[in-house]
């Protein structure tokens, strides 16, 4: 998840997805995944205290300031690069059940509140963001780093 200060999703030049503050949440499916995952990653993304109060601290969550998120499928997050040149995706999950969770991430982000904007599953997408800080946080519903 990154910090932004404004975000937005394009596919064939046609404007996808938008948002002004809040966060990108890029999304990876691993194979086994289920509704349990998406929905501690949306409470993870809603809860955690990212962004500035009045003197500077991380101590406000994306609910405190109101903001928004725009959700990404990212099945190169489960990219392993270890071996030969090309990195194999074997680690994520296939189309539909990727796409399933995906969803259901957006889903329970506006179920708690935070409004929630997708890209297209699928597509190429062209998504141009202004991270705020730099702030980048990486989250792992099976806690292995």
């Amino acid at each position: 998840m990154q910090r932004v200060t404004e975000a937005r999703v394009s596919v064939e030049d046609r404007l996808v997805g938008e948002i002004k503050h809040g966060s990108v949440v890029l999304v990876g499916v691993a194979p086994g995944d289920v509704a349990a995952h998406a929905a501690w990653l949306a409470d993870k993304v809603a809860n955690l205290r990212i962004f500035n109060d009045v003197e500077g601290k991380m101590n406000h969550s994306l609910l405190d300031v109101g903001g928004a998120a725009l959700v990404v499928s990212q099945f190169t997050l489960y990219g392993d690069a270890r071996k030969g040149r090309r990195p194999s995706f074997v680690h994520a999950a296939a189309g539909p059940e990727a796409k399933d969770l995906y969803e259901a991430v957006a889903r329970s982000l506006a179920g708690l509140g935070v409004p929630a904007t997708t890209g297209e599953f699928g597509a190429d997408m062209q998504v141009h963001l202004v991270n705020d800080g730099p702030v980048t946080i990486l989250l792992d519903s099976d806690k292995t780093f």
